[in-house]
């Protein structure tokens, strides 16, 4: 469904598609003060990496073009507070770190080249440069659908995780953009969707998606993705990330990695679809990834309600798969493949 639009600029703010509203109801909110759309990343409003890394470059567009600041120091020092906001709303999406340091780059460009009194013509930029993110994500998942499509069965089961569909990157997404882009290329696929406990990204967000699209599905519960890799005729597996090591160590969604490690015992490939954007070849591997963990009423509750007694919980947002595990790596630029320190090093260029 290429008409989902999980975040928008306008003249009003930026309008967000509330997520955890899905599938049940469909409502937009407009975000016209930088910190309610810091707080709308942190409570998963808005998610998936790339997304995010939308979201945070229009907000501090948002903030810089409402900014008050009289003169360049003021606007200078308000640019690092409204930075350090977005920066504690999720740890583990890269990408939304790469948006800040790219913002962060831009405005000190113009800073250095700016009248101390006329702040019009960085705001403007910023704005600009925002909405080329958003365009860029767009022309990254189509790309990424390109290569990725040409790795999937002509026919059969393919399964997924989690949702990184056009809800988590402002485009086609980038597994389900693959996906997308499978089916329109005359593949005949069904997908295997596990809901992704405890949030249910994968039976509120990627089913509905998919359903949107016409695309079948089935949806399983997390504990059968054994069950289907072994009886079910899966052909693939294609998965999205939040940030990939230089080794090719990626985390993403909690429950990835057993999904692998199950692959990897049924011979079926398992790739990871993802912008360069999420590549961070800062850190070595995995182990360096910091882990996000969430609220333990995600786990305790459904929409408010108690499911389980009140005991010590644990709720760690993602988990770590080595890249021994992946097949291969699927960004815009290309396919890499084993051994990923040299391949990803490469596409990164």
């Amino acid at each position: 469904m290429r008409s989902v639009e999980p975040i928008r600029w306008t003249d009003d703010g930026v309008i967000l598609l509330d997520q955890r509203r899905l599938p049940a109801e469909v409502v937009h909110i407009t975000y016209t003060d930088y910190r309610d759309l810091a707080a709308a990343i942190k409570d998963m409003v808005i998610r998936g990496a790339p997304a995010i890394g939308v979201a945070a470059s229009m907000g501090i567009a948002l903030a810089i073009s409402r900014s008050r600041a009289a003169t360049l120091d003021e606007l200078r020092a308000e640019f690092k507070t409204i930075c350090d906001t977005f920066a504690r709303t999720r740890p583990t999406a890269v990408d939304l770190f790469w948006a800040i340091e790219r913002f962060t780059r831009k405005f000190d460009s113009l800073a250095q080249n700016a009248a101390a009194n006329n702040l019009d013509p960085i705001k403007e930029a910023l704005i600009e440069e925002a909405q080329k993110v958003h365009r860029e994500r767009q022309a990254a998942d189509e790309a990424i659908g390109k290569f990725g499509a040409a790795l999937l069965p002509a026919s059969g089961r393919v399964m997924t995780q989690c949702n990184a569909g056009a809800l988590a990157t402002a485009g086609i997404g980038t597994a389900l953009g693959v996906i997308r882009v499978a089916v329109e290329t005359g593949h005949k696929i069904d997908v295997l969707v596990p809901e992704t406990r405890p949030y249910l990204q994968g039976a509120r967000l990627t089913a509905w998606e998919l359903h949107q699209d016409k695309i079948p599905l089935t949806l399983i519960t997390d504990n059968m993705v054994g069950h289907f890799l072994k009886t079910g005729g899966v052909g693939a597996i294609v998965v999205g990330a939040d940030r990939i090591a230089a080794n090719g160590d990626t985390a993403n969604k909690i429950g990835t990695y057993p999904m692998a490690v199950l692959a990897r015992e049924h011979k079926v490939p398992f790739f990871v679809a993802a912008p360069i954007s999420t590549l961070d070849l800062s850190i070595a591997s995995g182990e360096q990834i910091p882990i996000e963990q969430r609220p333990s009423a995600e786990v305790t509750h459904v929409h408010g309600v108690r499911i389980a007694p009140e005991v010590t919980v644990a709720n760690p947002a993602f988990d770590v798969t080595p890249s021994h595990l992946i097949a291969a790596i699927i960004t815009e630029r290309g396919v890499a493949r084993a051994p990923y320190a040299e391949s990803l090093k490469r596409l990164a260029k």
